[in-house]
């Protein structure tokens, strides 16, 4: 017997949820990969400078869709808590907490990203300002990726959940506890083993296909017969 009762209400809710994820999803990935990636190379200030500089309204894209991400995350940590809550009161809280925290960090990191484009922007020396902004993007990469180990807890708490439930196959919860051990392996070598971040990017491919898989089954939440 499913453990979550699939009631219109909770029917919508789940739905609701499924949209804000699909454009958590989209945002992010588009603003980091699509849009802000080309432009930032960590090991070369004034070339990141010079396309920055070249591209202005491709980098303020970028912060409009962390900021558009992050509104949506927020909501949606909510709709989790909402739907799981009936269930597992405690842990639908935790989970709730976790996600908010991820989302108040890469908030705040966003202004990493303003600073960098003030510094390149209001200063009339290249040569000095790229080098310092550099700093503030590397800075945003690093505020980014500490959201990323509270949303990997996240990610392993909300397995428990899925799984939990009898609402959703099991190899979604198995999906989302592979993508939170990739964001807790992926952050943790961003800051204790810088080295090895890069090789280790392809296997965010894991929490790609985890997450979206997960995303569609929630947009096409039925009721059960």
């Amino acid at each position: 017997m499913s453990l979550l009762t699939p009631t219109p209400d909770m029917i919508a809710k789940i739905k609701l949820a499924g949209l804000l994820y699909l454009v958590v999803i989209l945002t992010g990935l588009g603003g980091e990969l699509g849009l802000r990636a080309p432009l930032i190379d960590l090991a070369d200030a004034d070339g990141t400078a010079a396309a920055i500089l070249g591209a202005p309204g491709q980098f303020r894209l970028a912060i409009a869709a962390d900021i558009l991400m992050a509104l949506c995350d927020a909501g949606l940590a909510v709709l989790f808590y909402l739907i799981f809550c009936p269930m597992a009161p405690a842990l639908a809280l935790l989970t709730m907490i976790l996600r908010l925290i991820q989302t108040v960090l890469i908030a705040v990191s966003v202004m990493a990203l303003l600073t960098a484009w003030l510094i390149l922007t209001k200063g009339d020396d290249l040569t000095n300002a790229a080098p310092l902004a550099l700093i503030f993007l590397d800075l945003h990469a690093h505020g980014y990726d500490l959201g990323l180990i509270f949303f990997g807890v996240n990610s392993l708490f909300m397995a428990v959940l899925v799984w939990r439930s009898g609402q959703f196959a099991r190899i979604f919860a198995l999906g989302l506890a592979a993508a939170g051990g990739v964001y807790l392996v992926g952050s943790g070598l961003r800051f204790f083993a810088p080295e090895w971040s890069t090789p280790f990017t392809p296997v965010y491919l894991v929490t790609i296909l985890a997450e979206t898989a997960f995303c569609l089954r929630l947009l096409f939440q039925k009721k059960r017969p």
